[in-house]
């Protein structure tokens, strides 16, 4: 039987490691500009007329943060992802053509402009590389910048904005209908598989979070920030989880529900679902329910919870409105249970091995076997795959790679620097698109792991499936403490 990795190495990325690339981005153009949201969240759940302080001074902050700041970031962001420094000032400099004119936050316009226009920037200086006369490099890099930077805010106040006016207005009215038809719930069908497959921050920040902003310029709140960062479902599933999932696995469920609810990072509980995946349907049903307690209470809230946990919901929920939306995330949580708990039949048969594959060292070290061994006699085992490897006592540094280089990632680092600093390897957090080029030793949850590959291809990339007490982790560290063999 051919194994799985030879499946994977056969296949290559397919189509879902291309959609989370793709999703990656967008979220990567949001994510680090998640203070400058929750700043404004704060101001606007206080200064507004409807807040806990009103103050029409204050409150004098929120629109242009909205319409002009935000936009700004995220095309800034957008920008020096492509093209450093001077992709960052022209991708600021376009996206203000589409910010002036128009009556929705440009978030989605920051997205398109900003990267295309960093993008242009990057193959002028490609093409004028070497063939500047000494002494006009400044005068050259200025000017390109400001000519095209000039030109892309032209064509964004023109044609951009206008367009992505148009389309966030539709995409608005067609959530009013789904609301109007009591359908909403119905998102839940593709948020929460969508979430598991780690496509969480894009769905967020990239989707939903656009559409709830212009929601809030003209209601004061919405409901689309609570679709996919409600955290009921996942505490929901890791209850069940605890009571009636595996026993070799309960021990590491109350670690990781604390992470979840009241951490925020929503990708702790991503790796119990795969384990079980029929547990989606307890996600997809806890995140229906969900939805429909916030259209039947009319709960919403003044920003993306980033991370989406209780306090973060606490904070951005607009005065009055708390009971509502507490409503949500309990009912939401109490389906989720049930259905997980069901799925899992109240405990039957889970004092088994774990269903799904895992990554052991026994696992990985074992050698494969070629197809077609009769029965009965021993498979001519495969040759070792080929692929970089690396001695224990030569790793220095260990990069540790999650969706977007702030949540999951972060949390694995302060666990595995207290193990490895004591040996002389330093251990850092970041995006999966964003491993540095000289990276040797890469770690990342299996789902990421063929963009890990693609973008480090000299890498050893070591995958885990569950962020808490994995084996990968041990086997790391009992490379690095006896020099053992690790292969990518």
């Amino acid at each position: 039987m051919t194994s799985t990795a030879e499946l994977k190495h056969l296949q290559g990325p397919g189509a879902r490691a291309r959609v989370q690339r793709f999703g990656r981005y967008l979220a990567g153009m949001i994510m680090p500009n998640i203070g400058a949201f929750i700043a404004w969240g704060l101001i606007t759940a206080l200064f507004i007329p409807e807040g806990w302080l009103p103050n029409e001074t204050f409150g004098a902050l929120v629109d242009p943060m909205l319409g002009t700041l935000l936009p700004l970031l995220i095309g800034y962001t957008g920008g020096r992802m492509v093209h450093g420094q001077r992709g960052a000032v022209v991708g600021a400099v376009a996206t203000m053509g589409v910010v002036v004119g128009t009556e929705v936050p440009m978030f989605l316009g920051a997205m398109l402009v900003a990267p295309v226009a960093a993008l242009l920037l990057k193959k002028f200086d490609e093409l004028v590389d070497g063939r500047i006369k000494a002494g006009f490099e400044m005068l050259v890099n200025n000017f390109s910048v400001g000519i095209l930077g000039a030109g892309m805010a032209l064509l964004g106040l023109a044609v951009v904005g206008p367009l992505v006016e148009a389309l966030t207005t539709a995409a608005g009215e067609g959530v009013d209908a789904l609301i109007t038809n009591n359908l909403l719930p119905l998102v839940s069908l593709i948020v929460e598989p969508a979430k598991v497959l780690f496509l969480n921050n894009a769905i967020n920040h990239g989707v939903l979070g656009t559409i709830g902003a212009a929601e809030v310029a003209e209601a004061g709140q919405s409901m689309l920030f609570m679709i996919e960062t409600n955290p009921g479902p996942g505490l929901g599933i890791l209850t069940a989880f605890l009571l009636f999932g595996p026993r070799t696995m309960r021990p590491t469920v109350p670690g990781a529900m604390i992470i979840h609810f009241l951490g925020g990072i929503h990708e702790i509980y991503f790796p119990y679902v795969l384990m079980k995946p029929r547990l989606v349907l307890a996600a997809i049903a806890g995140g229906m329910a969900g939805v429909a307690t916030a259209m039947l209470t009319n709960s919403g809230l003044l920003a993306t919870p980033a991370p989406g946990s209780l306090f973060a919901y606490l904070a951005v929920t607009p005065r009055g409105g708390h009971l509502g939306v507490l409503l949500c995330i309990v009912v939401a949580a109490v389906v989720a249970f049930a259905f997980a708990a069901a799925l899992l039949k109240f405990g039957r048969g889970q004092d088994g091995p774990i269903t799904a594959p895992e990554v052991t060292p026994e696992a990985s070290a074992a050698p494969h076997t070629r197809n077609g061994a009769a029965p009965g006699r021993q498979a001519e085992p495969d040759p070792a795959p080929a692929g970089p490897v690396l001695r224990g006592r030569t790793v220095t540094t260990l990069v540790v790679a999650c969706d977007a280089g702030m949540g999951s990632s972060v949390m694995l680092t302060g666990q595995l620097r207290t193990r490895l600093e004591p040996h002389g390897v330093r251990v850092e957090a970041v995006s999966v698109h964003e491993i540095p080029a000289d990276a040797r030793l890469v770690l990342t949850h299996t789902d990421l792991a063929d963009q890990a590959r693609a973008n480090a291809p000299h890498a050893v990339v070591v995958e885990f499936r569950s962020f808490l007490k994995d084996p990968a982790f041990d086997r790391i560290e009992a490379a690095i403490k006896e020099d053992k063999e690790l292969r990518g």
